[in-house]
């Protein structure tokens, strides 16, 4: 049985809304415990000696971790239980977290971290193949969106939390050391959680009516026939695509400036600003707040137009002339931390209709595979752009000269996926589909 217009979209809403809140926190916890190293670093890095060299491997070694598990974790998702999986993850990656507090030697802080990533492997993808079991096509950016909104948001409740936490001595531990183990202990509660809450896909769905369960998985598989109708490939064929590979070094070259900007901008407002510890994370968090606008406008203009390409080169390249702009010699502190916010604006807005690019074009099989692939080199750009930006600074790297780096990363990314090949996109929203 199929819907009428009205309740396809009364269906649209309930999906969302039953499915959205629980995955936006669930990647908003992820998203602080990776990245509120950057904001300990500033008590940390005084405390244990570490230098931005140690640093920026101990951030990166990260992400070597994360690609153990990326493409098995996609399938997993595809084939077994999103449900299962994501609990999985969720409960040890909030221990490793907190066990951050207790390390005292670089080796002990690279393996932490590097144990960090193997837990967390294959979250971001598996949530990507996750709602595809979910929304329709031309409805996935806006989820997206709704996804990548938990990135900015994530950073601008984390940065004025943990200035608060940086400051307090319990128990003869240090703020850094509290700073981990609060921010890391939710995941393991939010874990057990997503047992007895979330739904794996619509034929098990008790909050939906039989005639709604029908009609998504009717319009989904017609959906994955289309696709399947334009001709099979296999997980193998898929990799061997252009399009996959220019996606791949797309964000690579974007995630080698957008990783590093986000685990070293509290570093680098506290150099540039001369403020203190608190104040620096405060902006920091203004930083990150400016971007949920970017995430929200970017996501819903792109499925109101059908565009993805485009909305992403733009996004990508606002962020690089941006960040360029703010390296422009003998400009007062107040007009480079200006130009800094501006960049938040549009820092995240490209990775919503990023990822609707490759679902949009492969069969199921071949995208959970290849959505694990182009997340291998966006995560090993996560490793290699914070080695190497904590390498250069540790050799006289000025603050300046860092941020001109990050801004070449977001425009050869943009220049990059200018290549993709779209053959197809998703029509434009009607102006009454609305949820």
């Amino acid at each position: 049985m199929m819907l009428d217009a009205f309740q396809a979209a009364a269906l649209r809403r309930k999906v969302s809304w039953r499915i959205l809140p629980l995955v936006v926190l669930l990647y908003l916890v992820a998203y602080l415990d990776r990245a509120n190293v950057g904001f300990a670093k500033l008590r940390m890095q005084q405390d244990l000696r570490f230098s931005d060299e140690v640093f920026g491997l101990g951030i990166g070694i990260f992400f070597i971790g994360y690609l153990i598990l990326e493409i098995p974790g996609a399938l997993l998702v595809e084939r077994w239980s999103a449900r299962k999986w994501f609990a999985r993850i969720l409960i040890t990656w909030g221990l490793i977290s907190a066990a951050t507090a207790f390390v005292t030697t670089p080796t002990e802080f690279y393996s932490i971290r590097f144990l960090l990533g193997v837990a967390e492997a294959g979250f971001f993808p598996g949530i990507v193949v996750y709602f595809t079991h979910w929304f329709p096509e031309r409805d996935r950016a806006r989820a997206m969106s709704g996804l990548v909104v938990a990135i900015p948001f994530s950073l601008a409740i984390g940065a004025p939390l943990s200035a608060l936490l940086l400051d307090v001595h319990w128990f003869n531990l240090a703020g850094w050391q509290w700073l981990f183990i609060i921010e890391g202990l939710p995941a393991v509660v939010l874990g057990i959680v997503t047992l007895f809450v979330m739904t794996d896909r619509p034929r098990q769905a008790q909050w939906l009516t039989p005639p709604e369960r029908d009609h998504l998985e009717g319009v989904l598989a017609q959906e994955a026939a289309a696709k399947d109708a334009l001709g099979k490939v296999s997980v193998f064929q898929a990799l061997r695509l252009p399009n996959v590979w220019l996606l791949a070094l797309g964000i690579f070259a974007t995630n080698m400036g957008g990783y590093a900007l986000t685990f070293w901008l509290p570093t680098t407002v506290k150099s540039i600003s001369g403020g203190s510890d608190r104040s620096t994370l405060l902006l920091s968090g203004l930083f990150y707040l400016c971007g949920l606008v970017g995430v929200i406008v970017s996501g819903y203009s792109s499925d109101r137009t059908g565009d993805r390409k485009w909305h992403c080169i733009a996004g990508q390249v606002s962020a690089g002339c941006l960040l360029a702009a703010s390296t422009i010699p003998g400009q007062p502190v107040w007009l480079v931390i200006a130009w800094l916010l501006l960049t938040g604006l549009v820092a995240q807005s490209w990775p919503p209709p990023f990822w609707a690019l490759p679902t949009a074009t492969l069969t199921a099989s071949a995208a959970a595979a290849s959505i694990g692939f182009i997340n291998m080199f966006a995560n090993l750009a996560g490793y290699l752009g914070n080695h190497v930006f904590g390498w250069m600074r540790g050799r006289g790297m000025s603050d300046l000269q860092g941020l001109m780096l990050l801004a070449s990363c977001y425009l050869l990314g943009g220049l990059i996926v200018s290549q993709v090949r779209v053959s197809r996109e998703p029509a434009a929203r009607p102006a009454r589909a609305t949820h």
